[in-house]
């Protein structure tokens, strides 16, 4: 177990962000069966992650911050915020939590604050650092994942808040905005070394589906605010801004997924490099969820109901992404297992 925790990758959370939000698109799909299984698994899966990240910093400080000072591992902490949010989320569609769910919105900002000032800051100011084609990669847009589900979360909250419904969605604006301009700088330097630097199969990690997942939260977040202008006067004034940005990122969203399937393509079927259980490919599941829930939103916000269409064929591809997942973490933890017994 101690080896196993020594070696745990940050972003694990995602495994806890694609639960949650293939729960949300099955409920906004009429799949409230499955909606509901997936919630409970989720707070499970959610409260023992928490409890194995606990134990690793307490038993392995020297690992937690080698993965600080790592630029591609360090990352993966942008992981924690975003997961609690889409939990959040996820209790409030699912469950009609508003309680809790406001309890994680909270937590989740604190957390988003202090892991994106402290790692950013310090992968800012450390000495040594590698080559951009070394350093940079898909997992670097969850910080704007992150941003955008505390936006999302936050939105979703505000009716609820009464007289200061303003105030929360002012939040909700500054943090849509803000992290749509943190994927516009992030995305430039990722496609930059796509396009001027070498590709080895290996470069090509699961993570790099955030590119889609990370402008399809932005389409969430930006629907979301569509919807909720009624309850506030700036978001009425701003809405066409507000709506043609949205459409933008979905737009953006949709752009990426052929050219995903593609570099996937080339890198297991051309190159053959070999598909096999990661932690990371839950960041692969994860931007399929969010495509289905962001159009769902974006088809209610913009009132074009044939848009339908897409996450009523999405939410199957999603589901099966996950069972696949899923299916690989089981036989992995399996296998460990057999090997554990079999020594003398």
């Amino acid at each position: 177990m101690k080896a196993g925790l020594a070696s745990l990758h940050p972003a694990y959370f995602a495994f806890v962000m694609a639960t949650g939000i293939v729960s949300i698109g099955a409920r906004l799909l009429g799949m409230p069966a499955l909606a509901g299984g997936l919630l409970a698994a989720n707070v499970v899966f959610f409260a023992a992650l928490c409890v194995l990240t606990l134990l690793r910093v307490m038993w392995f400080p020297d690992r937690v911050r080698a993965d600080i000072l790592h630029h591609g591992r360090a990352v993966g902490f942008f992981t924690l915020p975003a997961a609690i949010c889409v939990v959040g989320s996820q209790s409030l569609i699912v469950a009609d939590a508003w309680g809790p769910a406001r309890v994680l919105w909270y937590i989740g900002g604190a957390a988003w604050a202090v892991i994106t000032y402290g790692i950013l800051t310090v992968l800012t100011v450390k000495a040594e650092k590698p080559s951009l084609a070394e350093g940079i990669n898909g997992g670097w847009l969850v910080a704007v994942v992150a941003a955008q589900a505390v936006s999302v979360l936050g939105t979703q909250l505000a009716p609820g808040f009464g007289e200061h419904a303003p105030q929360i969605l002012s939040i909700s604006l500054v943090l849509w905005l803000g992290g749509g301009m943190l994927y516009i700088w992030i995305v430039s330097l990722i496609f930059y070394r796509y396009t001027f630097f070498p590709m080895q199969p290996s470069d090509l990690a699961p993570p790099y589906w955030i590119n889609m997942g990370a402008v399809a939260i932005s389409t969430l977040a930006g629907a979301l605010l569509v919807l909720a202008a009624p309850s506030w006067s700036v978001i009425q004034d701003l809405l066409p801004f507000v709506k043609g940005l949205t459409l933008m990122f979905w737009a953006t969203a949709t752009w990426w997924i052929p050219m995903l399937v593609i570099l996937g393509l080339w890198r297991h079927v051309y190159c053959r490099f070999p598909l096999r259980y990661d932690p990371l490919y839950w960041g692969a599941v994860f931007p399929l969820g969010m495509y289905t829930v962001c159009t769902v939103r974006l088809s209610q916000a913009l009132q074009i109901p044939h848009l339908m269409v897409i996450p009523r064929v999405f939410i199957y591809i999603a589901v099966a992404a996950w069972t696949l997942t899923f299916i690989g973490l089981v036989s992995q933890g399996l296998r460990a297992a057999t090997r554990r017994t079999a020594q003398p």
